[in-house]
């Protein structure tokens, strides 16, 4: 049963991409992704896209899914069907920042994602 991080908590400031991660046991099932974050300073956002693959190399030509931008600390959940992509044995995570205002330009979030075989 698929149980497993896509991004273990990592600090992020700029855009980038995660490894990719083997989902053998929940290729064409339909899973939970769990995103926490767990640091953000105000005034900024990041959007998490999720990207699919048969082996590891040749990426899908679009995302899978993509969690809504967020702007706030929290978790938050989101279902992955991956029963309509049955071909997928890897998956990874891309993600773009955006920081506004006064102050450093920086970016700073620390997220995890997590997915989970659904029962």
């Amino acid at each position: 049963m698929l149980d497993t991080f896509l991004l273990p908590e990592t600090n992020i400031e700029k855009a980038g991409e995660s490894a990719a991660v083997s989902i053998q046991d929940g290729a064409g099932k339909n899973c939970l992704m769990t995103m926490a974050i767990t640091k953000i300073l105000e005034q900024q956002s990041i959007d998490v896209s999720v990207w699919g693959s048969a082996d590891g190399t040749e990426w899908s030509a679009k995302a899978l899914t993509s969690f809504p931008q967020k702007f706030y600390q929290g978790i938050h959940q989101q279902l992955l069907d991956l029963s309509k992509n049955p071909e997928v044995r890897f998956l990874k995570l891309k993600w773009a920042v955006s920081r506004w205002g006064v102050g450093d330009p920086t970016p700073r979030f620390s997220i995890m994602v997590k997915i989970q075989e659904q029962a």
